[in-house]
């Protein structure tokens, strides 16, 4: 397969796997397609970077309740914990590249300045759009790692990991170039709709109720609930239910505070009822959670 050098390069189910979840230096490069008949129901997280190149010439992205909508060379940078699913529209499959990666808390002793290559993902709008030359330097990296070669097993790793350091370099270098500006719903409706939906990921610890909601966003109580479930897919109890769950699910990876203690952080006032509302969207009780997907492997908690 030939490739133009400034256009990023593609090749289905194309991936290269650098470790486990079991390790603590993690990479996971994913090249495929996707569809609007497998768009993800609900947001989910990662206990890890990720970094989403769209090849595709259009698609969407929802982070914490907000759709963002992207086009082909667009970078969605994904830090650990944020819920978010892509959106294909109808018609062809959508071509993409996905990058998961995982360092230690203390890499070699540089975890301050291994910290600085991951402000990009800390940024208010973490979606970068690039002008030409600048997107030709950040595909002329992700390039090299594409086509890289190494006959010993053992340097292979080491020299991908240094090539993906040099991207993020690259990434931090570039991102004041970033040109992305979301383009604005047109339906006035669904931007309330979906400013809601951002409060409440944002405030999900806290209560939340339809008359509370109603009011702070001054809208009828009747035409919120019609309105949540006709743009979002969800009923506000739903979604409300759901974003304090996924969170939960994400601490109970990735701290170990009683089970108690995460379901009152996560807004939940009863812990039977906690336990209830968990076990209904996932089919297993917290501690069997817990238990159950430390030792499961990064791919199936995607």
């Amino acid at each position: 397969m030939t490739h133009s050098d400034d256009t990023l390069h593609y090749k289905k189910q194309h991936n290269l796997t650098i470790n486990d979840i079991k390790h603590s230096l993690y990479y996971y490069f994913d090249y495929d397609e996707r569809s609007f008949d497998i768009n993800m129901p609900f947001q989910h997280f990662h206990s890890f970077y990720e970094i989403f190149v769209l090849i595709t010439p259009q698609a969407s992205h929802l982070i914490e309740g907000i759709p963002y909508s992207i086009r082909s060379g667009d970078l969605v940078l994904l830090r650990p914990s944020v819920l978010h699913r892509s959106e294909y529209p109808k018609g062809a499959p959508g071509k993409r590249l996905v990058v998961s990666f995982l360092y230690p808390p203390s890499l070699w002793g540089m975890q301050e300045t291994y910290q600085k290559l991951f402000e990009p993902f800390y940024a208010p709008l973490p979606i970068y759009r690039f002008p030409s030359r600048q997107q030709q330097l950040i595909n002329e990296k992700l390039n090299r790692i594409y086509s890289f070669q190494e006959d010993d097993p053992d340097l292979k790793p080491l020299m991908i990991h240094g090539m993906f350091v040099d991207f993020l370099y690259t990434l931090r270098q570039l991102a004041p170039f970033n040109i992305y500006i979301n383009e604005p719903l047109k339906d006035e409706a669904s931007r309330k709709i979906y400013s809601i939906a951002n409060y409440i990921h944002n405030h999900y610890s806290e209560e939340l109720t339809l008359d509370f909601l109603s009011k702070k966003f001054y809208i009828s109580p009747y035409y919120l609930s019609h309105q949540f479930k006709k743009v979002t897919g969800y009923t506000l109890t739903q979604y409300i239910q759901m974003t304090r769950i996924k969170n939960v699910q994400y601490m109970l990876l990735n701290t170990n505070k009683k089970i108690s203690q995460l379901a009152e952080e996560c807004g939940f006032t009863s812990f039977s009822q906690f336990n209830r509302i968990f076990k209904k969207y996932c089919s297993q009780s917290p501690s069997e959670y817990r238990k159950g997907t430390k030792n499961t492997s990064l791919q199936t908690i995607l």
